[in-house]
């Protein structure tokens, strides 16, 4: 309910520009946040499209070295050159906005001297694969660190927008709506004030001026 009093025209005043401040503010925060999503989209898309070369390459290697080493073969040096990977998932903050991040160890894609088989009786096109295989590992980690942070970098995005919105369409809106009923309000009051301040004057003459006949 609008008290029309000045008091109460000063407080929403006063509160109409903080929500005005607030609004700017998190126009701001959004602004910064969109930056940061596209500092981090640009290689999240480089790794993807990576991704998808190396896979389907090494797809096409593996396919040829099939055909001469045989899966069986394959198969056995897969088991043999098997190895664990280190991968932490660590608690990150961008702009106020946490997310996991993963944190790896390499590396990944190692020289044919590395691997425990003996290379020496397998294909250049075997090799090409394992290669790129391990490249397509390397790259798949570094999109899983991307993609936490996008999400929750797209997430806040949403969120602040939805917040300028509701300050910017409903209660800042409101907040002018009544302001201007109160200025009507005491705008009509004052002129009333001044109406009968000047018929009280108007009277008190008359009467003056007939006593002093």
């Amino acid at each position: 309910m609008i008290h029309p009093t000045r008091t109460d025209l000063l407080q929403l005043k006063e509160k109409a520009a903080s929500v005005a401040n607030s609004t700017a503010i998190l126009k701001a925060r959004r602004q910064a946040l969109i930056r940061g999503f596209l500092e981090s989209v640009r290689p999240f898309v480089r790794s993807r499209d990576a991704i998808r070369r190396d896979y389907s390459a090494a797809l096409g290697e593996l396919h040829l070295g099939e055909g001469h080493e045989g899966m069986a073969l394959i198969e056995s040096i897969a088991a043999t050159a098997e190895r664990e990977l280190g991968v932490d998932v660590e608690e990150r903050n961008a702009m106020g906005v946490r997310y996991r991040d993963l944190a790896v160890y390499g590396p990944f894609v190692r020289s044919p001297e590395d691997r425990d088989y003996g290379y020496a009786v397998t294909t250049p096109h075997l090799e090409e694969s394992v290669h790129l295989f391990e490249r397509v590992l390397e790259s798949m980690l570094e999109i899983a660190a991307f993609e936490s942070k996008l999400k929750m970098l797209g997430a806040e995005i949403l969120h602040v927008t939805r917040r300028t919105r509701v300050l910017e369409e409903r209660v800042l809106p409101r907040l002018q709506a009544e302001i201007r009923t109160i200025v009507q309000y005491l705008g009509e009051r004052e002129r009333e004030a001044h109406f009968r301040l000047k018929k009280f004057k108007d009277s008190r003459g008359r009467r003056s001026a007939g006593s002093g006949r």
